[in-house]
């Protein structure tokens, strides 16, 4: 808590118990959850906590760029507390999202009548597979 207090109590983000444990939820994680997820995991701590409260926490977050919304999964908005530039592969049976930390800006180049029209400023890959879980 003391991690989670520090690096955005300094910043202005208004600290509430209920925020904390928003903040703390997403710290290190790596799982890239909805904020569905979030929810039901914050809500066992503080069962009076509302949704609008987790929305505007991440909302919030989302403005400061101190999280990423993901739209990989076309069934729901995930979030990446990671904001280093970085690709994804979904699990086509689970929708399990991972991460895939390698540089493909010089592998991949745009057809010569896109980069007329444009100048590329970055790239994000979305790789599909299956898991390790799902496939045994």
């Amino acid at each position: 808590m003391r991690k989670v207090l520090q690096k955005y109590g300094r910043r202005g983000f208004k600290m509430t118990p209920q925020r904390i444990a928003i903040l703390e939820y997403l710290e290190g994680s790596d799982n890239h959850p909805s904020a569905e997820d979030i929810f039901r995991d914050v809500k066992k701590r503080y069962p009076t906590v509302s949704f609008a409260t987790v929305y505007n926490t991440i909302e919030a977050l989302k403005k400061r760029k101190e999280i990423v919304e993901i739209t990989i999964d076309p069934e729901r908005k995930h979030y990446e507390p990671n904001i280093n530039p970085h690709h994804h592969i979904v699990c086509i049976i689970c929708k399990k999202i991972g991460d895939v930390f390698a540089d493909y800006s010089t592998a991949l180049r745009l057809p010569a009548e896109v980069e007329q029209e444009f100048i590329a400023t970055g790239n994000h890959v979305h790789f599909f597979g299956i898991c390790k879980n799902c496939r045994s």
